[in-house]
């Protein structure tokens, strides 16, 4: 199913410039008391930031970070979804690193190694779903770099739920035959690097393979739904958040 909006807004040409501070993430020292951690069966320890809903959850959600990593933009998601009722892990790919800029970004990107982060991304999709309180659904949400990878986890274990927000979701049906639950996707019309051709080739894999899909078309520029960028797009932000805590809410 796909959604455009019929509004045009326009958005001037403008680059995407951060606000951020580099170093390690709190979450990685213990010193956070939100701060947990597992063993992957290389013996290494991994971390990510958990925040508890104060209500009964109605399931949870593995949040993955975008190019910059798990900093203080992912920590805060991680508490909105806990404010909205669920089990919010926000886990960390880059093993403690967080990026100061998009250079430093590009480097971390390249130093993941993908069967890693892969057995990474499962193992904390297995330790959600047996928090105490959780019903035992879980699902995945991720932007930009991130977004990919919520596709990639979902598709490497079964979840209830994937969200991606303008990441990359090139997948042949091979691959998303192997889906569980439904995915939404959040797009921007002028992303020069998630393309509409990008999408339509994954919505064909997903026909092919017979999965649900909802995707949505913003008229703004790649990674429109973080303040911490020039392109931020604060309607359409809280139109694709409004519309993944719904997503969520129905299928966990």
């Amino acid at each position: 199913m796909t959604d455009r909006r019929e509004v045009l807004k326009t958005i001037g040409a403008v680059s995407v410039s951060l606000a951020v501070v580099g170093g390690r993430v709190d979450a990685t020292t213990g010193s956070d008391k939100n701060s947990v951690s597992i063993l992957l069966s290389n013996g290494k320890s991994v971390f990510g930031y958990f925040v508890e809903p104060n209500s009964t959850p109605v399931g949870g959600v593995v949040l993955i970070h975008e190019g910059l990593g798990l900093n203080h933009w992912m920590r805060e998601n991680a508490r909105k979804f806990a404010n909205e009722g669920f089990l919010a892990l926000a886990v960390d790919l880059y093993e403690g690193e967080v990026a100061s800029s998009a250079a430093v970004a590009n480097r971390l990107r390249k130093k993941v190694n993908r069967k890693r982060a892969t057995e990474t991304l499962m193992k904390w999709i297995e330790w959600l779903r047996d928090q105490p309180g959780n019903n035992g659904r879980v699902g995945t949400v991720g932007w930009c770099y991130g977004g990919g990878w919520s596709l990639d986890a979902s598709i490497a274990t079964p979840v209830q739920a994937t969200v991606i927000y303008y990441g990359d979701c090139a997948r042949s049906s091979k691959r998303t035959k192997q889906l569980e639950g439904p995915v939404m996707g959040h797009f921007a019309t002028q992303d020069e690097w998630i393309t509409q051709n990008m999408v339509k080739k994954f919505e064909k894999s997903m026909d092919r393979s017979k999965k649900y899909y909802e995707n949505y078309w913003y008229e703004a520029k790649h990674a429109f739904a973080n303040y911490n960028y020039s392109v931020y797009d604060a309607e359409d932000a809280r139109l694709a958040w409004s519309r993944t805590i719904e997503f969520f809410r129905t299928h966990l």
